[in-house]
């Protein structure tokens, strides 16, 4: 049995093969934990100037006051130096690692050094294991190594599993983590840090119960979340049709970036929403532990055997906006089964959905403009819609068959900066963009955002609210308004809340569930460790290099109209010098 909020780190060293536990209260004192105890762990154990995938190079893992007590805390946070950017590397995944870290006794763990063999680490309550993993190592489905782990290691029911690939394995600097088989920390490169430490997995299980002093005052809380959570239309929406519902929702705002942001509205969209994948293909849904919506959405996929016509295997595929987003829309890619089918080809080596299909849309284009030929792509004519080429070009990325995909397998600014193409090389920040470009608060947010991601701030949600409302907005302003959500965000993914619930975690019930879990805070105190954590974070990226004065959209931005009217070069550059006016007084 333990607190209600956790104070002790785990630290492990793969270099020596040896750990220890540290109690920390002042980590999580101030910063609740989450993305707060993460950037200060951070902070603590890289290097500046060490390289991303060095064996000095930390990964952090990080969980909440909340998991393991309330619906929907049931993110970790992992922080890391990125492989794919050079600066602040943090991914969030919802499953079950959160809850297994947090009853295995730990608010965070922290990784260091390198295995001179490929292990996986197991760590069950306080004990670690260092696991021989050299029969895994490149395997050609994750998924397959991931069942073997399963049966072979301890702590069934309560246990999560966090692997790689082949793409973390080659060091592509965007390979993923999958835990739990359909959840991901995707985004920035984590599989890679993963590999160049020889860590097949982390396996992760304990079994301890969490104390709360006022039961019943913890119970009516519950139950209000609860009950706020599975009545909302918002999370209605989210268990009925997921996040691909959004599709409908953007191609009236000629939002769906389409052949590489060439277009905004895409002839098969109503193939690919989110009602035509329920009808046609879904299998199944699925919920991260501690969350009543089930969100995830899994499709079944039938395939013939070869010169088997009458025997058929079935393939269970995750998909959601994203998803369809890079590995259909952007791609040209209409045809439902297809695009599933590279969906699943992505997730089996390991690789992030999004900077994979940004990357290949990039390269779709370098070819149409004579940039790159076949020569470069092993013999391929990538062409738009073509799903099939899409699949070997994969497998080529993800052994890096030669120059060509060793250059894109660094990510698409950098394959640009080689082989040309800037203009169209769909990179914020050097981070591939994500699937929601509805106007110019949402390019302002990619950028600045400290993950250069959209869930950093929500500029989408932004530019959206202004079109209901009629309004426009300043550069100035909406940086404003950009860098305040994202200090309340910091809050959230302190606390380790599904961003989904960000509508049901106000102030005031964050402030409650808080109180129940033992800390006592105004709401000031709360706002105000989001600002330092903010400022904290860009600190850190300003410090390993990180430069506001280098920051630059691509020029296709400016090419594809948007629902909020036209925006120029102008109006993004006077965000831009403005942002970098407010960044710098916040992190002096």
């Amino acid at each position: 049995m333990t607190h209600a909020y956790p104070t002790k780190v785990l630290y492990i060293d793969l270099t020596k093969k040896s750990f220890y536990i540290a109690e920390r209260p002042e980590i999580f004192a101030r910063s609740l934990g989450g993305t707060g105890a993460a950037i200060k762990l951070l902070q603590e154990t890289c290097p500046v100037g060490v390289a991303p995938c060095a064996p000095e190079a930390p990964i952090v893992f990080s969980v909440g006051p909340l998991t393991g007590l309330f619906p929907l805390a049931s993110k970790t946070v992992a922080m890391f130096k990125s492989p794919l950017t050079g600066n602040l590397g943090e991914s969030h995944a919802g499953g079950r690692a959160a809850q297994a870290i947090r009853m295995a006794g730990f608010g965070a763990i922290v990784i260091t050094g390198a295995s001179d063999l490929p292990v996986c680490v197991a760590i069950h309550g306080s004990k670690v294991y260092f696991r021989d993993a050299t029969s895994l190592w490149g395997m050609r489905s994750l998924f397959t190594a991931g069942s073997i782990i399963r049966a072979a290691e301890p702590g069934a029911g309560v246990r999560s599993i966090m692997r790689i690939g082949r793409g973390g394995e080659n060091l592509v600097s965007f390979g993923s983590v999958t835990t739990e088989t359909y959840r991901h920390f995707g985004r920035l490169g984590l599989g890679a840090v993963f590999g160049s430490k020889k860590i097949k997995a982390v396996i992760v299980s304990g079994e301890r119960s969490i104390l709360v002093e006022d039961k019943k005052k913890y119970r009516d809380l519950y139950d209000h979340i609860f009950k706020a959570a599975v009545e909302s239309p918002a999370m209605k929406k989210y268990h009925d049709l997921g996040t691909a519902g959004n599709v409908k929702t953007m191609q009236a705002l000629g939002a769906v970036p389409t052949r590489n942001l060439r277009e905004g509205r895409f002839e098969h969209a109503d193939s690919l929403s989110g009602e035509a994948l329920a009808k046609g293909y879904l299998g199944r849904r699925l919920a991260c532990a501690h969350c009543p919506v089930a969100c995830i959405h899994i499709a079944a996929v039938r395939e013939p055997y070869e010169n088997e016509p009458y025997f058929y295997k079935t393939t269970m595929v995750g998909y959601d906006w994203e998803l369809i987003y890079a590995l259909g829309t952007v791609l040209g890619i209409g045809d439902p089964e297809g695009m599933l089918l590279l969906i699943d080809a992505v997730e089996k080596a390991g690789l992030d959905a999004i900077s994979t299909g940004v990357c290949l849309a990039w390269a779709t284009e370098a070819m149409e403009r004579g940039l790159i030929s076949e020569k470069e792509t092993n013999g391929l004519h990538l062409a738009w819609g073509d799903w099939r080429t899409y699949l070997t070009a994969v497998e080529h990325l993800v052994t890096l068959a030669n120059d060509f995909y060793r250059t894109l397998a660094r990510g698409s600014a950098y394959a640009a900066s080689i082989y040309g193409g800037a203009e169209f090389a769909l990179s914020f920040g050097g981070n591939e963009m994500p699937g929601y470009p509805a106007g110019p608060a949402s390019y302002l947010g990619f950028l600045l955002g400290t993950r250069h991601s959209h869930l950093d701030n929500a500029g989408y949600s932004l530019d959206q609210t202004l079109l209901k409302e009629g309004k426009r907005l300043s550069a100035p302003h909406i940086v404003d308004e950009l860098i305040k959500e994202e200090m309340w965000r910091q809050v959230l993914t302190s606390l380790c809340i599904c961003l989904f619930a960000r509508g049901i975690y106000t102030p005031e019930v964050v402030r409650e569930t808080l109180a129940v879990a033992g800390y006592e805070f105004s709401d000031e105190d709360i706002r105000a460790i989001g600002r330092e954590i903010y400022r904290e974070k860009y600190a850190f990226k300003i410090a390993h290099g990180f430069n506001l004065d280098t920051l630059r959209p691509p020029d296709r931005i400016y090419d594809m109209p948007t629902a909020n009217g036209p925006f120029d070069r102008a109006f993004i550059e006077e965000g831009l010098r403005y942002a970098k006016e407010r960044i710098t007084a916040i992190v002096s």
